[in-house]
């Protein structure tokens, strides 16, 4: 029995000795831990749990089997899961093990996750096992499976609109099917809760409906007289249900019935001079209602009829314009502006406007005679006739514009230029000559232009038997010529005349021509009187052919001009006037014809342009499809504002008093009048706070914008200047003015003179007209009686429309004692001058028959260099007087020396009295007459010599030394108390 005990124990002990081999066998880690090879995962953003499909599990074959009922295993870690790595960059989310020993899983999200920001995430996960042994070696990994999650959207946003207002116009009577779209976006990333899935008009009781699309149409036609404005608020839901944020609001407006016209251009358009080309109509747009249009005719016509002569053109002189065009050589203006040099149109009414060109007006009682001499142009020779006329249907009698007649006996008319029931005529009546034949004598033209009422420039170039007419620069032949005899012999004198006929008998001539309406006083011999206005009447020696030049005569300075666009030129023809006041666009395509429109502008090119309104006018025609229910576009007014320009202020400056020695008068250059004048010209304008910060300020203390008032020097050109003599008038015989002909001539100047003064005219710049007056002499040969002279200067530009300040120059005349005469007269005493507007030198004390004040403008340097002379003819005489009083000293005794030295001994000085310095004269008047009788005889008076210094000494040795120094000191004193340094 213990024996078969001892087996029993045997059996077990073999067997858990079995077991346990088995268990050391199975600590082994033979495997890897095995998953999935892809999984997909659903996350809700916002939150962090992961839904895997598959379940995220890994599983190892070195695991423990399990067996039946309570029995297990629980000694050994190999086939247990440690844990899952995931791979990849930035993965925002983290794989957890659940269960080491059924290797159960999950994975979530790091931080919480935006679907707006990414949707799906993609990355690699894999598992690995607890290894062998507690410090787990031999650690095996699984392969890398595919995880793909995708991030669920909630809706968190609601719609939003993506305009803060909208507007629409709809014309009344309509019913559209869609007006306008509204639009609403939401920011959801998924499609559910980022569609917008309703609109809504929450305003109630309108008569408009909104789909789902957001389309806006009305339920009814609208009425501009019940509502001119319809306003609506609208929402949106998106397919969650969320509304917008913030509701929408749109307005429509309501259009009276459509009716074509142009639309969206300024009525009033302000034209500021010298800023050059201004679009006109730069938003203009023509409505044609939607009508089929096949072609567009536009015409645009700037009215510039009442300004100046037609339109804004220089307003110089005809002669100066003449020249500016290139047509200078032998012109005679016979309308000048009346001036001293040019007085026979003193009576003619004007315009009495300096803005403008300067009009004569004829009224049918007025007219007025050239002086004799003014036109030598001889008629064998070619000349040229140009005017300026505007003159409206008047009765059939002659109209005379320009006559040359008889003075007396025979009335014959030599030549004449007249209107004669709107026709232009010239007759020109030839000289006798050895075969008397008929010749042409008068030449006609039917012309639109002379009677209506309208500015034309008219150029007749005569070179005999053919006149050619220009006429705003078109050539036009004459359509009828009679022929005459030539003139019989005679020695009678004829007579110009401007605006009627010259006739010593109203009611005979050999012309046959009569007066219609009975004349009395100054006009009793005139007939055939103009009515209507004249400027500019020129006759010219030799003919004026030249295209351009006749262009530039008549050409306006204002106009209209466009530049077409390079994407229209092709689709759009325009075409201008000659002087492009008015032009036509035509084209087919209505938006390249709107864009040419917009390009049109004004522009004017003059410096000081004429201010004013000049009126606009757009006429066109369409032509449609169908010509019965084409469309009609009415006229379109407006105007140009050309405002005021900045007017300048012509100032002249420079020496306005001096004294010159009578030879200098008589000397073959004469006196300058004006050697240091200065023409400088300024304009005033009102300009803003220059810095920011200040505009600041001053908005912050006064809502009122700050202006500061600041002068600016401009260069613009000048055309006369005038000098003329103040008080007596020159008399030729002993004085006169000149200037260098030469000079002018070179400057393209001329100049006419008479006893009055002279006039410098010619368009040229203000430093050319400096140098000019720089270079006008006064000359007079017999000065005895002559004390003074007095000139005025006068500078303008544009005809007179700018005048300078009147600049008046008084000249006196020294009269001295010959200079050669007196033995020690080392020098000749200076003209001492004074800057002008300071206080003047007194010289009533002088010895002058007539003082006066001498005052004048000196340079820097001239001053510096008379005071330096000075001061240095000065310290010589001194030092002539110590040396002498030296020597004297010796003679006296030595106990006074020094009492004696201290006087002044002058007895050596040569004094040289100035005529300019101020002292009393302390003799009686006989004593004053003698001196001017003897200044006047040549005899020595004013200076006095050493010796006679000595002999005076002797004479009067008697006299206190103290006494006779002070009145030598008295009679060198110079009176300084006026004088400015």
């Amino acid at each position: 029995m213990r024996f078969r005990g001892n087996k029993r124990f045997a059996s077990v002990v073999g067997l858990v000795l079995g077991l346990l081999c088995a268990v050391e066998a199975a600590k082994v880690n033979k495997h890897k831990p095995w998953i999935e090879t892809t999984y997909h995962g659903i996350v809700t953003e916002n939150d962090d749990k992961v839904l895997l499909d598959p379940p995220l599990i890994a599983l190892d074959k070195d695991a423990p089997l399990r067996y039946a009922e309570s029995f297990e295993v629980t000694l050994t870690e190999e086939g247990e899961i440690c844990g899952f790595r995931i791979h990849g960059q930035n993965v925002p989310f983290e794989a957890v093990v659940l269960d080491k020993s059924t290797g159960e899983g999950v994975i979530r999200a790091k931080d919480k996750l935006d679907c707006e920001l990414q949707k799906e995430h993609t990355f690699t996960i894999q598992a690995y096992d607890c290894g062998e042994g507690p410090d787990g070696a031999n650690m095996k990994k699984s392969h890398k499976a595919t995880v793909h999650i995708q991030v669920n959207d909630i809706n968190e946003y609601s719609p939003v609109f993506k305009e803060k207002s909208y507007k629409a116009t709809v014309i009344e009577g309509k019913k559209y099917d869609s007006i306008l779209k509204v639009e609403a976006v939401d920011a959801d990333c998924s499609f559910q809760f980022s569609q917008i899935c309703n609109y809504e008009i929450v305003t109630p009781d309108v008569p408009f409906t909104i789909d789902k699309d957001g389309f806006i149409k009305n339920t009814e036609k609208l009425s501009y007289g019940k509502e001119h404005m319809y306003k609506l608020t609208v929402t949106a839901y998106d397919c969650g249900k969320n509304r917008a944020s913030e509701d929408v609001l749109v307005k429509i407006s309501v259009k009276p019935t459509c009716k074509p016209s142009w639309q969206g251009f300024n009525k009033r358009i302000e034209y500021e001079p010298g800023t050059g080309s201004l679009a006109l109509f730069p938003s203009m747009h023509l409505e044609t209602c939607d009508e089929p249009i096949t072609s567009i005719r536009a015409t645009v016509e700037l009215e510039t009829s009442h300004i100046g002569k037609g339109c804004d053109r220089d307003t110089y002189s005809e002669k100066s314009l003449h020249k500016l065009c290139g047509a200078s050589s032998g012109t005679v203006e016979l309308l000048p502006a009346p001036s001293s040099s040019a007085n026979w149109t003193v009576g003619l009414p004007t315009d009495n406007g300096h803005d403008s060109d300067q009009v004569f007006e004829f009224n049918g009682t007025q007219a007025i005679k050239v002086p004799d001499g003014m036109v030598t142009t001889s008629l064998k020779d070619p000349f040229t006739i140009s005017v300026w006329m505007r003159h409206g249907p008047g009765a059939h009698e002659k109209e005379t514009i320009l006559c040359n007649s008889d003075k007396t006996d025979m009335n014959r008319h030599h030549y004449s230029l007249y209107v004669h029931n709107c026709r232009l005529i010239f007759l020109l009546r030839q000289d006798p000559s050895e075969a008397e034949n008929y010749k042409p004598a008068e030449f006609h033209w039917k012309l639109d232009q002379v009677c209506d009422k309208e500015w034309h420039h008219y150029v007749l170039n005569v070179e005999f038997p053919s006149v050619s007419l220009f006429v705003d620069g078109t050539t036009f032949e004459p359509f009828l010529v009679t022929e005459d005899y030539p003139l019989h012999a005679s020695k009678i004198e004829t007579q110009l005349t401007i605006g009627a006929c010259w006739q010593e008998n109203s009611g005979h001539d050999n012309d046959t021509e009569t007066v219609s309406e009975p004349t009395s006083g100054a006009n009793a011999r005139m007939a055939q009187f103009f009515r209507g206005n004249l400027a500019g009447l020129i006759i010219r020696s030799g003919k004026l052919e030249n295209k351009k030049v006749i262009d530039c005569l008549y050409t306006c300075k204002e106009g209209l001009d466009v530049q077409l666009p390079e994407e229209v030129a092709s689709a759009v023809k325009v075409e201008f006037n000659p002087n492009q006041s008015s032009l036509t666009v035509e084209g087919d395509d209505i938006d390249a014809f709107d864009k040419v429109m917009q390009h049109i502008s004004y522009l004017n090119s003059r410096q000081f342009p004429t201010p004013g309104i000049r009126h606009l006018r757009i006429s066109t025609t369409v032509k449609c499809f169908n010509e019965e229910s084409c469309v009609t576009v009415p006229d379109a007014e407006g105007y140009v504002m050309v405002l005021q320009p900045e007017e300048p202020k012509i100032s002249l400056s420079g020496i306005d008093h001096f004294a010159r020695s009578a030879a200098e008068f008589e000397s073959q250059e004469g006196v300058t009048l004006f050697p240091e004048m200065r023409i400088v010209s300024t304009i005033t304008r009102e300009v803003e706070a220059d810095t920011e910060s200040e505009a600041a300020e001053g908005a912050d203390d006064d809502p009122t914008v700050q202006e500061t008032v600041v002068s600016e020097e401009i260069m613009h050109n000048l055309d006369t200047c005038e000098v003329t003599v103040v008080g007596d008038e020159l008399d030729g015989e002993h004085e006169s003015l000149e200037v260098d002909m030469t000079q002018l001539q070179q400057r393209a100047l001329e100049m006419s003179s008479s006893n009055l003064g002279l006039v410098i005219t010619g368009v040229n710049t203000m430093a050319n007209y400096e140098q000019v007056l720089h270079l006008i002499r006064y000359k007079n040969w017999h000065t005895e009686a002559l004390f003074d002279r007095k000139f005025k200067l006068v500078c303008s530009e544009l005809n007179g429309r700018y005048i300078s300040n009147d600049f008046k120059v008084e000249v006196n005349v020294i009269h001295t004692a010959n200079p050669m005469e007196h033995s020690n007269n080392a020098m000749v005493q200076p003209n001492f001058i004074n800057p002008v507007h300071h206080a003047s030198v007194d010289l009533s004390g002088h010895n002058l028959v007539n003082a006066h004040q001498a005052s004048v403008v000196p340079s820097a340097a001239t001053i510096v260099i008379v005071v330096c002379v000075s001061f240095l003819v000065f310290m010589i005489i001194l030092g002539v007087f110590r040396i002498r009083a030296a020597h004297q000293r010796t003679m006296r005794d030595q106990e006074n020396g020094k009492e004696n030295e201290m006087d002044w001994d002058d007895s050596a000085l040569t004094i040289t009295v100035n005529p300019m310095e101020t002292y009393e004269d302390q003799h009686s008047s006989e004593e004053e007459e003698e001196e001017e009788e003897e200044s006047e005889d040549g005899e020595e008076e004013d200076d006095i010599t050493s010796a006679e210094s000595e002999s005076s000494e002797d004479e009067e040795g008697g006299e206190p030394e103290d006494q006779q120094g002070a009145s030598r000191q008295q009679q060198l004193e110079w009176d300084d108390s006026t004088l400015t340094y």
